[in-house]
């Protein structure tokens, strides 16, 4: 049988949910208030949690806040019963990490339904990951990943971002694992004087976010839209299912997080030893081996401040050491677009 937990403080509600639900052959666990119900949720392990926005205590944001925390209980469905209809409160609750919400009045067949729409997909997700899923095989472990999450990405709702949008910030929770089907995104920290250094740049067909989940902390970079970008989002609860029901994606995510952390340690190790020529001439020849062919002309679309940025090196320095590379025809500029010229020569530098 499976369970329910019904955070409400409105007893009438409360009592007339508890009995739709008992009569659908669900046991039911009550709780008057947002206090109350995460104790409940914590004790009993519910297989789906309802829960009302508006409530003293605690509101129904912060119960959810308080679950999504909680590692047994972030993969819980949980679904918002509210008076609220306004855009902005449903976006909010969705953001937070819901999984679906239902507007009061509401009749019992809109709640079962939901209630048994939840419960379904979330087995399904499961027997899913446990046995359609392919494994992660081959030298090529990002490749490997990458093909996994874009059959599972298939079909996903996608959010429109315009160029420079936050998409997350450093110090928030992990809710999403993030899918590029069009546009470029853009990781990357900040000092205490608002001085960007770019991590990476996220391409199309690439996932991003994973590591703060993955690690169960809180994001230690921040992510912008680089320019007009289409995303897709799979829920932290779906992420977190798909990698333990998988042992062979376990693995190549491990492999992935290992990497990047090679990766930003010899970044770093760069940003604190190499001259500014080497620094610049790497960056170049890093985007130019990640977005084209090495014989192509360098077609991403960055402003100087973006190429400074991940480069290490200020804006002004930057401008500078482009001048000297193009007197000495390493590089051409045209329209804005840097067109790398002689990228053995370039590769050697940053060598």
């Amino acid at each position: 049988m499976k369970t329910i937990l019904l955070i409400e403080d409105n007893r009438q509600i409360r009592d007339n949910v508890t009995e739709i639900l008992e009569l659908s052959h669900y046991k039911v666990f009550t709780a008057e208030n947002g206090k109350e119900g995460v104790t409940l949720a914590i004790s009993n392990q519910p297989d789906l949690i309802l829960c009302d926005i508006m409530m003293p205590e605690l509101d129904g944001y912060g119960v959810l806040h308080m679950l999504q925390k909680n590692p047994q209980l972030q993969d819980t469905p949980f679904i918002f019963l509210t008076a609220k209809t306004e855009q902005a409160d449903l976006r909010k609750g969705m953001s937070l990490g819901a999984d679906d919400y239902i507007t009061k009045p509401f009749n019992p067949t809109d709640l079962l339904n939901a209630v048994e729409n939840r419960l379904a997909k979330s087995e399904g997700l499961k027997k899913r990951f446990k046995h359609n899923i392919p494994e992660v095989t081959g030298p090529d472990i990002r490749q490997d990943v990458d093909s996994l999450v874009e059959e599972l990405m298939s079909g996903r709702h996608i959010d429109i971002y315009k160029k420079k949008q936050r998409i997350y910030i450093e110090g928030n929770h992990p809710l999403r694992l993030y899918y590029v089907k069009k546009g470029k995104v853009k990781i990357y920290k900040t000092n205490e004087r608002g001085k960007e250094l770019i991590l990476k740049i996220i391409n199309e067909g690439e996932i991003f976010g994973y590591t703060a989940l993955l690690l169960n902390s809180l994001y230690s970079d921040n992510a912008d839209a680089l320019e007009d970008a289409e995303i897709a989002t799979l829920p932290s609860s779906e992420f977190q299912e798909f990698v333990r029901s998988n042992p062979r994606a376990c693995v190549g995510f491990t492999k992935l997080l290992a990497t990047e952390i090679i990766t930003k340690d010899e970044q770093m190790i760069g940003l604190a030893f190499n001259s500014l020529r080497k620094k610049v001439a790497n960056a170049l020849v890093s985007l130019q081996s990640r977005y084209t062919d090495k014989a192509q002309p360098l077609s991403i679309n960055l402003s100087r401040e973006n190429l400074a940025a991940l480069a290490g090196a200020a804006t002004e320095s930057l401008i500078r050491t482009l001048t000297d590379f193009k007197a000495e025809h390493l590089i051409d500029i045209k329209g804005g677009n840097i067109i790398v010229k002689d990228f053995d020569k370039l590769a050697k530098i940053a060598d």
